[in-house]
């Protein structure tokens, strides 16, 4: 049975010397993987298509006897070329991936949790790597999760309670247009370190890689 959907690839590694494990989040099945035969030959139709956050169109045929299914067709929509040419850039889509790969299951829809993510990998491609996008994508995540933080019930400053409203609640480019004072930067990555690790169990692995920029900060 061949079926068809859109997805985000976020991971891959070798199977054979020719062929590709694909890894996609997707809206309809959620994350699954899919191998590749014969991506790396010359000839293949493959050939600079699979690549680490792509978006692409894609279709499979669901393999009876394991959870890695045969990759058929591949139509890129967007290779987000930006986070290949900024290293923390990539830091930050790929902490996002360990999270999300963290709090789901594979073959589970998961239609917000990847709109969310594709819109936050189109975003890191438009701006300049900032703490803030980070944070807002962690909260929208928990949000999605049901785990959305009771403010009411937090020590944080009134200050950052108002710009967690906001990073929940407003899109990509109004979150980008926040001016955060170092403080209140430090304030959010302390407090979410650790309700994430109360929640998780463990603070998902790349995080502080991802929060290491350099933005201009107003003095606190």
């Amino acid at each position: 049975m061949i079926e068809s959907t859109a997805g985000l690839i976020l991971r891959t590694r070798p199977f054979t010397e020719t062929s590709l494990i694909v890894h996609w989040l997707t809206p309809d099945f959620g994350r699954i993987a899919t191998i590749a035969k014969g991506a790396h030959r010359s000839q293949s139709p493959f050939l600079g298509k699979l690549d680490l956050f792509h978006l692409a169109d894609f279709s499979f045929s669901r393999s009876r006897h394991s959870d890695l299914h045969n990759l058929r067709e591949v139509s890129p929509r967007k290779m987000h070329s930006a986070l290949r040419q900024d290293v923390l850039l990539l830091h930050q889509a790929a902490y996002a991936v360990t999270l999300i790969e963290q709090v789901t299951e594979t073959e589970t829809p998961l239609p917000a949790i990847y709109e969310l993510t594709v819109g936050f990998i189109g975003h890191l491609c438009e701006r300049p790597a900032k703490s803030q996008t980070v944070f807002a994508f962690e909260l929208k995540l928990l949000h999605e999760l049901g785990l959305k933080p009771d403010l009411g019930k937090t020590g944080l400053s009134p200050g950052v309670k108002k710009i967690i409203q906001i990073l929940v609640q407003d899109d990509w480019p109004a979150c980008a247009r926040l001016k955060l004072t170092g403080d209140q930067i430090t304030e959010l990555r302390e407090f979410l370190h650790g309700f994430l690790i109360f929640h998780l169990a463990r603070s998902p692995k790349g995080r502080a890689k991802a929060l290491l920029d350099e933005i201009q900060v107003i003095p606190g």
